[in-house]
C-alpha cells in the first residue's frame, strides 16, 4: 500500500522540492522496514527519472531561449579608421606618459593606456572607466588594453579595485597609481629634473665684445700708484708728434 502511494505522489509531483520530500519520506519508511530493499530502490529511480523531466521542462525567467545571461552580448570593438587609431596611438605613446626607467617596460601600445590610466589618475585621483573606453581613448583593442593594465599591476606600479555585485551587472574597475616614481612624474606634468645640455654645469657665462667708438671712451688720466701703473702714466704724458715723411717719433723736448 505504502509503496503504490508513493510511486503515485511521485507521478503527481510537479517541483522539484516536492520530490526532495518525498525521497525523504522513503527512505525514513526504509529505516523503519516499512517497505524492502527493492520497493526503495524501485521508488528511488521513479524519483530520479521525474526528477529529469522536470528540470528539462523548467525554462530561466527572463533569458531568451539560446542565451545564458540575462545581460546583452558584447560587441565586437574596432575602429572606424585603423590609420587615425594607429597614429593616436603613436601620439599618446611618445608623449612621455611615465618615466622613462618604467615606459621602457612597456610596447607602443601598452604606453597608450597608461597615459589614459595617468591623465584619469591626475584629473579624479584614480581611473574609473571601463576597459572599453580605456581601449577607445588609446587607439587600441579591449584585450591590449586588459593586459597592459595587468601588467603594471603585476609590477607594482598601480591597484585594481574589483567592484563585483551578486546579481547584476559590476561597476568598471578602479585602478590607482602607487609608483611614487610616477606619481611624482604626473605632478611635474610629464617633465624629467636631469638638467638640460645648454647652459648647464661648467659653463662659463659670455659677454658680448664691445662695440663703441674706442675714440668715445673716456680715459683716467690719473697717475696709478703701482709701478706698472706708473709706467703707462709716463708714456701717455709724454705727447706723440707725426714727423715728416709719415714716420712718427717722440717729440724732443
Amino acid at each position: 500500500m505504502f509503496h503504490a502511494t508513493m510511486r503515485s505522489a511521485i507521478e503527481d509531483a510537479r517541483t522539484l522540492a516536492q520530490l526532495d520530500d518525498l525521497s525523504r519520506t522513503i527512505w525514513q519508511a526504509h529505516a523503519s522496514e516499512t517497505v524492502t530493499d527493492n520497493e526503495a530502490q524501485g521508488l528511488a529511480e521513479a524519483l530520479h527519472s521525474r526528477r529529469s523531466a522536470i528540470r528539462e521542462a523548467v525554462t530561466p525567467v527572463g533569458i531568451p531561449l539560446g542565451r545564458v545571461t540575462l545581460f546583452p552580448a558584447k560587441r565586437l570593438q574596432r575602429a572606424p579608421e585603423r590609420s587615425v587609431a594607429i597614429e593616436r596611438r603613436r601620439r599618446l605613446a611618445c608623449s612621455g606618459p611615465m618615466p622613462p626607467a618604467l615606459a621602457s617596460r612597456f610596447t607602443t601600445g601598452q604606453l597608450a593606456v597608461l597615459r589614459i590610466v595617468g591623465d584619469e589618475m591626475a584629473r579624479h585621483g584614480a581611473c574609473g572607466l571601463c576597459i572599453d573606453a580605456i581601449a577607445a581613448r588609446a587607439g587600441v583593442c579591449r584585450r591590449l588594453a586588459q593586459a597592459a593594465i595587468r601588467l603594471a599591476e603585476s609590477d607594482g606600479l598601480l591597484t585594481i579595485q574589483e567592484r563585483r555585485h551578486q546579481g547584476r551587472k559590476s561597476d568598471p574597475n578602479v585602478v590607482r597609481i602607487i609608483s611614487r616614481e610616477w606619481l611624482q612624474w604626473l605632478r611635474r606634468g610629464g617633465r624629467s629634473t636631469a638638467p638640460a645640455l645648454l647652459g648647464g654645469i661648467g659653463c662659463k657665462t659670455m659677454h658680448p665684445t664691445d662695440k663703441g667708438d674706442p675714440q668715445t671712451q673716456v680715459v683716467d688720466a690719473e697717475p696709478k700708484k703701482g709701478c706698472r701703473g706708473a709706467a703707462g702714466d709716463l708714456d701717455r704724458s709724454d705727447p706723440v708728434r707725426i714727423l715728416e715723411g709719415g714716420r712718427g717719433g717722440r717729440a724732443m723736448r
